[in-house]
């Protein structure tokens, strides 16, 4: 679960590589897999689109807190990470650098399932 103040690692190829969590989009106070929330980018890299100090959309990937399955097995991944996004809800990045769960076929994100290496 990433609540306020959660640090995030960004998986993809836009700039950013860590960002905390500074709010969180929906009902509930704390977001999970497949949920949009508001990051402030902590490092970045050097010469690219995204700068440190930004404030962006992002849409989490993976937690490590376990996440149930609809089989009944849990997903426990070692970091929380995310993408970014932009204004009209499609990522930054041309490139997706790590693998994404197949929660995501349910989510309104499909352009992030063609972008990226593997699914889970």
């Amino acid at each position: 679960m990433i609540q306020l103040n959660s640090n995030l690692r960004i998986i993809d190829n836009s700039g950013a590589k860590i960002a905390r969590c500074i709010k969180v989009l929906g009902k509930s106070s704390e977001a999970s897999i497949g949920d949009v929330i508001v990051v402030s980018i902590r490092k970045a890299k050097p010469h690219k689109i995204i700068k440190a100090g930004e404030v962006h959309k992002a849409v989490i990937v993976y937690t490590k807190k376990n996440t149930k399955r609809s089989n009944g097995s849990y997903m426990k991944l070692g970091i929380n990470a995310a993408v970014i996004l932009n204004d009209k809800g499609l990522p930054y990045a041309t490139r997706v650098l790590g693998i994404i769960p197949h929660e995501f076929r349910m989510t309104k994100f499909k352009k992030i399932l063609s972008i990226a290496k593997k699914h889970l």
